[in-house]
C-alpha cells in the first residue's frame, strides 16, 4: 500500500511529560483517515510535528517516502495544507483578499486557481463581505481554502467541525468529500465528533496517551461495530448451552446478559431455555457506535 504519512516511534516531550509517546501511524494515499481521541490524546501535537511547527524528542516521520530529518523535507510540506487549533485568516479582509494574501505569502507567480478554489469551499459569493462578519461554518471553509492554495493532495484539519452547527457540519462534511473524491486529497482530519467522523472516514487511527491503539479501516470497523441482540436471561451459562448447540456467535457480557450476533427465532430459543431451566427476559436489537467501539478500546467515559 502507499503511504503519504508514515511515524515511527514519535515522540514528543515537553518538561518530562510527554505528549506523544512511541506513536506510530500510517494514512494511506488518497484515505480520508479519522485520527480519534479526547483533548490532550495527542493529536494536535502529531499534527504540529507534521506540518514542521515542532521538532519531535525521538522516532521519525516520512512524508512521501522523505524523511522528516532529510533536508529536502520541505519538498514534501509543499503539497501539504493545513488547518491547525483555529483557521489562518486576516478577519478584517474578505475571502477573495485572505487567498491573495497567501498566494503572495507562498510566492506563487499569479493567482491562476484563486476563484476555483473560493467556489469549490462555496465562498465565491461572499463578495466583500469581511471575513469577521462570517458565520463559523464559512470562517472554517475559509480556513479550509487557504490551504488549499498551492494546489496540495495532502490536506490535514485540526477538529475543523469543532463548535459549528448541525448545518455548517454537514457544510463541512460535504466539502471534504468534493476535496477527496473529485480532487483526489488525502485528508487527515482530528476529531472528537465521531457520529459526524464515522459519515466519511476510511481509516480510523485512535488514539489515547500519546499512543496509537489501533488502526483500523472503515470497514474493518463496520465488522468490528455488528449489529446484535442484546438478551437478558436468568443464566447466560444456559444460554451458552444453548446458542452453543445452535451454532451462533455470541458474547457473555454478566450473568445475566449476552449479545447474540445472529438473527434468532425467540420462541424457539425461549423454548430451548425453558429446557434448561432458563427464562428469556428481554431482547433488544442494538448496533456499537464509533464512540462504544472507542471507549471499549481505551476505557473510561465518552470521548470530549
Amino acid at each position: 500500500m502507499d503511504y503519504v504519512l508514515r511515524t515511527n516511534a514519535l515522540t514528543k516531550s515537553y518538561k518530562g511529560c510527554k505528549a506523544l509517546s512511541n506513536l506510530t501511524m500510517n494514512v494511506p494515499r488518497g484515505a480520508i483517515y479519522g485520527f480519534v481521541g479526547k483533548n490532550g490524546a495527542g493529536k494536535t501535537t502529531l499534527i504540529r510535528l507534521i506540518c514542521g511547527l515542532q521538532e519531535p524528542t525521538a522516532g521519525d516521520y516520512t512524508l512521501y517516502g522523505r524523511k522528516n530529518t532529510d533536508r529536502e523535507i520541505a519538498k514534501s510540506r509543499r503539497r501539504m495544507g493545513a488547518v491547525v487549533e483555529t483557521p489562518a485568516v486576516y478577519l478584517d479582509m474578505t475571502a477573495e483578499e485572505n487567498l491573495r494574501q497567501q498566494y503572495q505569502i507562498l510566492g506563487l507567480p499569479s493567482f491562476d486557481g484563486l476563484s476555483h478554489i473560493l467556489k469549490l469551499v462555496g465562498l465565491a459569493d461572499a463578495g466583500k463581505k469581511k471575513a469577521g462578519n462570517f458565520s463559523l461554518g464559512m470562517r472554517q471553509r475559509l480556513g479550509i481554502a487557504v490551504a488549499l492554495v498551492g494546489d496540495p493532495d495532502f490536506l490535514v484539519l485540526d477538529e475543523p467541525a469543532n463548535g459549528l452547527d448541525p448545518q455548517g457540519m454537514i457544510e463541512i462534511r460535504e466539502l471534504i468529500l468534493k476535496l477527496n473524491r473529485e480532487q483526489q486529497v488525502t485528508i487527515l482530519i482530528s476529531s472528537h465528533i465521531l457520529d459526524e467522523l464515522s459519515k466519511f472516514a476510511t481509516h480510523y487511527g485512535f488514539i489515547d496517551g500519546g499512543r496509537i491503539v489501533k488502526e483500523i479501516s472503515a470497514e474493518e470497523l463496520e465488522a468490528a461495530c455488528q449489529k446484535c441482540v442484546r438478551m437478558e436471561v436468568t443464566s447466560t451459562k444456559a444460554l451458552a448451552r444453548v446458542l452453543d448447540e445452535m451454532k451462533v456467535e455470541y458474547k457473555i457480557l454478566s450473568d445475566a446478559t449476552a449479545d447474540v450476533y445472529a438473527k434468532v427465532n425467540l420462541s424457539h430459543l425461549s423454548t430451548a431455555l425453558l429446557g434448561e431451566n432458563c427464562e428469556l427476559i428481554s431482547a433488544q436489537e442494538r448496533e456499537e457506535s464509533l464512540e462504544s467501539y472507542y471507549v471499549s478500546l481505551v476505557g473510561g467515559g465518552k470521548i470530549e
